[in-house]
């Protein structure tokens, strides 16, 4: 192996074991193209500052805009010796223009450089993943919207509790996701700031200016500590944070997904295009994307856990043990962002099977609540009173192998003589939902005032995206 660029101070050739150990190569070639450009921007500002003359300048941007162009058609390929990304452009710089290119280095090190090109990454990563959450948000609003008449039993403890309507439901995933959007967009305003300039740890003596590159590279500012800038990976850590949040939520979908395709519930169809068969039973249609948004969630939090555990014991600033910040992250931005566009896929493709959901409302006296409620209100009884009656009252639908809602008035009677005929409507299951009209409620109404507000702030989402 040839003698590295970073090793003028080393004197021996390195055990290949350590090479082997050292090389970042395999992993963080995925940073050629911020690498490029934040040189590029380091450049520029070399040359404006006077660090540079203006013809090594063009030559290192020319040079820069070729390399891109060798990597992206493979004449390049970045599989060589070099320990690292930024070795390998350099070393190809200086290759192809000479001594210009060794002055492209010039006030700055790897660990800013590095900072660099990680948070250009993580940057551009959290947009991606933010948009395609808008896009989740939109379908979760389009199903909730068609479904707003559609009833379920609402549950928990996954047992029956009360009727809602599946709009109604849809719009609880839509609200998970708004706030992992936010999470997101949170995130992005938060480390907009430029790290180059920074250079080892301490700054330059070099005449440089870093709101030239922080202005050029799309940064709010430049970091205000340069210690603390080169140690940091608040960054990474919290899109891997993000990504865990939203594929837990992704997950707690893709779990009741599985349940409702089961043929004891079969309230959805998924399509055939997002399912898969049995190797043995011809019969079977399996729920596969589902289950792997469910066990690829786990995949994401351990390299959150990963990340947090290489940083926690860190002295400042740069520490190779930093090197282990990118493989994680790398991985769960992949992760998120095919799980977002296969979620979104498959449910604008899937089928809601009306009748089952509206049948299984008739299991678990789900308007039980509404008759205690009733008794409170117009009996004037107090509620744990009341609570006790319709106990009573469930306890002989039970016998008469009914729900509540199907007993007759003189059924409801004899339980107690304090119940009026208006009872019989007030237990329609319908009527129970519909009851349901405080702010946030599953009544029809508020949950189309729910679709109407999430509309609405899509609406102003998608018109600051295109600002």
């Amino acid at each position: 192996m040839s003698k590295k660029i970073a090793s003028a101070r080393i004197s021996e050739k390195s055990s290949q074991l350590l090479q082997d150990l050292n090389n970042s190569l395999p992993f963080d070639k995925l940073l050629y193209h911020e690498d490029i450009e934040g040189s590029r921007a380091h450049a520029y500002m070399l040359s404006q500052q006077g660090i540079i003359s203006q013809e090594d300048y063009m030559k290192i941007e020319t040079g820069l805009t070729e390399i891109l162009e060798e990597i992206e058609s493979g004449i390049f390929t970045l599989d060589g010796d070099d320990e690292d990304i930024h070795m390998a452009v350099e070393g190809r710089l200086t290759q192809k223009i000479g001594d210009a290119g060794k002055r492209l280095h010039t006030a700055r090190s790897r660990n800013d450089q590095v900072a660099l090109d990680f948070r250009l990454y993580v940057q551009k990563s959290t947009k991606n993943i933010a948009l395609l959450l808008l896009e989740n948000i939109a379908t979760f609003v389009k199903i909730a919207e068609a479904n707003v008449e559609v009833m379920l039993p609402g549950m928990t403890h996954l047992q029956h509790a009360q009727p809602i309507n599946f709009g109604y439901h849809m719009m609880a995933y839509a609200s998970m996701f708004k706030r992992d959007y936010e999470r997101f967009v949170s995130s992005h305003e938060r480390n907009n700031f430029s790290p180059i300039g920074c250079a080892a740890l301490a700054g330059t003596p070099h005449p440089i200016n870093r709101q030239i590159t922080s202005d050029k590279l799309g940064f709010s500012a430049p970091t205000l500590n340069c210690l603390d800038t080169v140690s940091d990976r608040d960054f990474a850590l919290e899109i891997l944070f993000n990504i865990s949040m939203m594929m837990m939520h992704m997950s707690r979908l893709s779990e009741e997904l599985i349940l409702w395709s089961a043929s004891e519930f079969r309230w959805i169809t998924l399509s055939d295009r997002h399912a898969t068969g049995s190797s043995i039973m011809p019969q079977k249609k399996n729920p596969d994307i589902p289950e792997l948004l469910r066990g690829k969630t786990g995949r994401v939090n351990g390299n959150l856990v990963g990340l947090l555990t290489v940083m926690k014991g860190l002295p400042l600033a740069y520490n190779k043990d930093m090197q282990e910040d990118k493989e994680g992250v790398f991985d769960s931005v992949r992760t998120a962002l095919l799980g977002l566009q296969v979620l979104n896929e498959m449910m604008a493709e899937m089928t809601v099977n009306k009748e089952r959901m509206e049948a299984a409302c008739m299991i678990g006296h789900l308007s039980a609540t509404d008759l205690a409620d009733y008794l409170v209100r117009e009996a004037g009884l107090p509620f744990r009173d009341a609570y006790h009656i319709t106990g009573n009252a469930v306890n002989l639908a039970e016998a008469k192998g009914l729900d509540i809602s199907e007993l007759s008035l003189s059924d409801l009677q004899s339980i107690d003589e304090r119940i009026g005929e208006d009872v019989v409507m007030l237990l329609d299951n319908r009527a129970s939902m519909n009851a349901r009209q405080s702010e946030g409620g599953t009544a029809t109404v508020r949950t189309l005032e729910q679709v109407g507000s999430l509309k609405a702030w899509l609406l102003k989402q998608s018109r600051t995206c295109r600002q």
